[in-house]
């Protein structure tokens, strides 16, 4: 069975391709996909070349790590039905290129294990589940504790603060420089960080991938205060020891999200104490996936950019 997918090449070479599926097994689904998310964090990273090595990266690769669509097959032992509508977080079926991620695919080939059963109500918002399911695994847990300053105003640090809310915390503040993304607010304060003078917060969950702002952060928490390193930081992270050292700092690292916390945002999003209402700015075909990789890049008001299989050959 071939596909239609997207296909990085190498930095900044990105098209449509055809490709061979693996043959399914028993324990697989078959799914077609109807909408795929591009990530502005690790798959931007891929597609600029700025990835540090990473295991199972390479090129030719198929991106996306957020896909929502129909099983149109069931293998015997999946306990899944064709018609059934599913998130997937990618997939990697397509022979010799590398489905690190493997999302963008009109069809794909994936273990049942690692699908999801959602809403079909959610449309193209189900391709969000991934990231949703990041932001809740940062927070989510043990000797956690939710943020009263998130730094980013984009689709994650919207997510961070809105179940921050859900989980019955205070309404965090946020900061953002950029003024096509600090509107949009669901309950909480959207400042610039040099309209905020507070040197006290006891949790900053950190949305950017910016290692710079370490130190800038380390001066606003209060003593024994925690800073979460939430993004992906592509290069070596470092801060001044004697401000942390009287602050008396801690630092945590939150990592992707697993099946659990797959199933409990999705859970949360059928509850309704969750919503991921205006989070998608941008959509487009997936005959225009060249375009749409680049806006989602590099056009600052692109919060989130949906590629659209219903209608790809």
């Amino acid at each position: 069975m071939q596909t239609t997918a997207v296909i990085l090449e190498g930095p900044r070479k990105l098209d449509l391709g055809a490709l061979e599926l693996d043959k399914p097994t028993a324990d697989d689904l078959v799914i077609a996909v109807s909408h795929s998310g591009i990530s502005t964090g690790t798959e931007k990273l891929f597609w600029s070349g700025d990835m540090p090595p990473f295991p199972g990266m390479g090129y030719p690769l198929v991106p996306g790590y957020e896909a929502a669509g129909e099983v149109v097959e069931a293998g015997a032992n999946t306990g899944f039905s064709v018609g059934e509508r599913v998130f997937v977080p990618g997939a990697n079926c397509y022979g010799e290129v590398k489905g690190l991620f493997g999302g963008a695919s009109h069809h794909l080939v994936t273990p049942a294990a690692r699908v999801v059963r959602i809403d079909v109500a959610m449309g193209a918002e189900g391709a969000l589940l991934a990231l949703a399911a990041t932001a809740r695994h940062a927070m989510a847990g043990l000797d956690k504790t939710l943020p009263d300053l998130i730094v980013g105003h984009g689709v994650f640090g919207r997510l961070l603060a809105r179940l921050t809310i859900a989980a019955g915390g205070k309404p965090p503040t946020v900061w953002e420089i950029s003024e096509d993304r600090a509107t949009g607010a669901e309950g909480y304060t959207v400042l610039h960080p040099d309209s905020d003078d507070r040197k006290d917060y006891d949790c900053i969950y950190d949305a950017t991938g910016d290692g710079s702002l370490l130190n800038p952060l380390i001066g606003r928490i209060a003593k024994g205060g925690e800073i979460v390193l939430a993004g992906f930081y592509p290069e070596p992270l470092s801060f001044a020891f004697p401000p942390a050292f009287m602050k008396e700092a801690r630092f945590r690292i939150a990592a992707e999200w697993t099946r659990a916390d797959l199933v409990a945002t999705r859970d949360l999003i059928d509850h309704g104490a969750l919503n991921l209402h205006g989070l998608i700015t941008h959509n487009l075909p997936a005959h225009q996936a060249r375009t749409a990789y680049q806006t989602a890049f590099e056009d600052p008001a692109c919060l989130k950019m949906i590629l659209n299989w219903e209608n790809a050959a």
